[in-house]
């Protein structure tokens, strides 16, 4: 009776926490001297349930050439993950990133659901930010963002302003994502079947990223992924319909494509494609 009570008590708290695991957020910033050079601008707005979100617009230097609004990782908060998009800002674009809930200086708690609104508003807020270049707007999601970035856009009333989608490291499923994770550990990997159906799968880019036409799609994924396999981007490539570029960066790791100087050539080549 005993270990049918225990058994029962950990899958109690595996699918409770189901939703946990996307979801590693920091409060505290971490301000370089490097970052700081580009005079980052914060940014404040509300999501349709209330909840004020803070973001950083880093302005284009030189010529403005469009605005990238960006969403990060699963992990920490804008003050490291901008540094990995950075380099945008000398190509000549606008970066707008931020915080889902709960991370860094915005409010609330993260849930799959609550992220989807909180991108919702970022790129609504996008377009109401002054001084920039909105008639050439792109979206660069990483990781988690990649995904969360595929059904934003695929059900914003923005999506024929978006001239483009560049997906770092997508999952192409939370259902399946959250199967795999939990089949890596020995507590988990015998439940690892059901534990996905406690995981919605209703945001899951492999429905929606049919749907982003007329935008284009770059997709970059590391070739040694150890967090998220590239053949996830695999699955999501072979799905776009319209304009579509697959990179797949040789001996990089999760998120490491964009460290590869002629990946950012490429992506750059992309995204002037549809700039004027």
């Amino acid at each position: 009776m005993k270990a049918k009570n225990n058994f029962i008590a950990i899958m109690l708290l595996l699918i409770t926490g189901c939703e946990s695991f996307f979801f590693y957020p920091e409060k505290e910033f971490l301000l370089s001297p490097y970052v700081q050079r580009y005079t980052p601008e914060d940014i404040y707005f509300k999501t349709s349930d209330g909840l004020k979100l803070h973001g950083w617009l880093l302005r284009a230097k030189g010529y403005d050439r469009g605005t990238i609004l960006h969403l990060h990782g699963n992990a920490e908060n804008i003050s490291t993950h901008i540094n990995g998009v950075i380099w945008l800002v000398d190509e000549g674009f606008n970066i707008f990133s931020f915080d889902y809930r709960g991370y860094g200086k915005s409010e609330g708690v993260p849930s799959i659901h609550g992220i989807h609104l909180d991108a919702e508003a970022a790129l609504e807020k996008t377009f109401e930010i002054p001084g920039i270049n909105l008639k050439n707007v792109f979206v660069l999601g990483q990781s988690l963002g990649a995904a969360v970035a595929v059904y934003t856009v695929a059900t914003s009333k923005y999506k024929t302003r978006i001239k483009a989608l560049i997906l770092d490291s997508p999952f192409s499923s939370y259902r399946r994502i959250a199967r795999e994770k939990a089949s890596e550990f020995m507590l988990t990997f015998p439940m690892s079947y059901i534990i996905q159906f406690f995981v919605t799968d209703t945001y899951s880019p492999e429905i929606w990223i049919e749907k982003l036409h007329p935008s284009a799609i770059f997709i970059i994924h590391g070739e040694n992924d150890r967090i998220i396999p590239s053949y996830h981007s695999l699955i999501l490539y072979a799905k776009v319909k319209g304009i579509k570029e697959l990179l797949i960066v040789p001996d990089a790791d999760h998120i490491e494509g964009l460290n590869n100087i002629q990946a950012r050539r490429r992506i750059i080549e992309f995204i002037n494609s549809f700039t004027y």
